[in-house]
C-alpha cells in the first residue's frame, strides 16, 4: 500500500469540498448537525483553502482519494503559543480505517512540521480519541499531556516533536 500526503490545489477545491461533505456527514453522529437545504454541509471550502494560517492535504493509497489533513498554525484550545501546531480536521474515509493509512497520515503531518503540537477531539468521540491516544502515544514514545476534561468542549494531547 503506497500512501501519499500532497498539498490540496486550488483547483481541487470542489474536491475537497465533496470529500468536507464525506466528513461532515460522517461527524453528525457526534455534533447532531443538520444538512443545509442545498443538500450540503459545507457550500463553501474557502475558508480554509485561503486561510493563511492553514494547510490543507490530500491523502491517497494507491493515488486515490482516501481523506485530508488540515495543519492549523497556533494551539488550537490550550495551548496558547503561535508557533505551535494543531490538527485542524482529519479525515479518512471508512474503507481506509484501520489499516494504517490514518496513522501514516498523522505522523506525516507531524513529521512536516517540527515543534509544539495540539490535537484535540470532541469528548464524545471515542474512537478520535482512542486514535489519537494510539497514534500520539507511539509517535512520541508516551512523551505527551493530555488535556480537558469530560466536561469541556475538546480534549486532546500535547507534545512537542522538535527532538524526535
Amino acid at each position: 500500500m503506497n500512501i501519499q500526503i500532497e498539498p490540496v490545489m486550488p483547483e481541487q477545491k470542489d474536491i475537497f469540498a465533496q470529500l468536507m461533505n464525506l466528513y461532515d456527514y460522517d461527524f453528525t453522529e457526534y455534533t447532531n448537525a443538520d444538512i443545509k437545504e442545498s443538500g450540503y454541509y459545507y457550500e463553501n471550502v474557502d475558508g480554509f483553502l485561503l486561510n493563511d494560517k492553514l494547510r490543507c492535504y490530500f491523502i491517497r493509497v494507491d493515488g486515490i482519494l482516501a481523506g485530508f489533513v488540515i495543519i492549523g498554525d497556533g494551539g488550537y484550545m490550550y495551548l496558547e503559543d503561535e508557533s505551535a501546531h494543531n490538527i485542524d480536521e482529519f479525515f479518512v474515509m471508512r474503507k481506509y480505517r484501520r489499516s494504517g493509512v490514518g496513522r501514516f497520515a498523522a505522523e506525516s503531518a507531524f513529521n512536516m512540521h517540527k515543534g509544539k503540537w495540539e490535537v484535540c477531539q470532541m469528548p464524545n468521540n471515542t474512537p478520535a480519541r482512542k486514535f489519537w491516544k494510539t497514534v500520539i502515544a507511539g509517535y512520541t514514545r508516551n512523551n505527551y499531556q493530555e488535556v480537558g476534561t469530560e466536561n469541556d468542549n475538546m480534549v486532546g494531547f500535547i507534545f512537542d516533536n522538535s527532538k524526535l
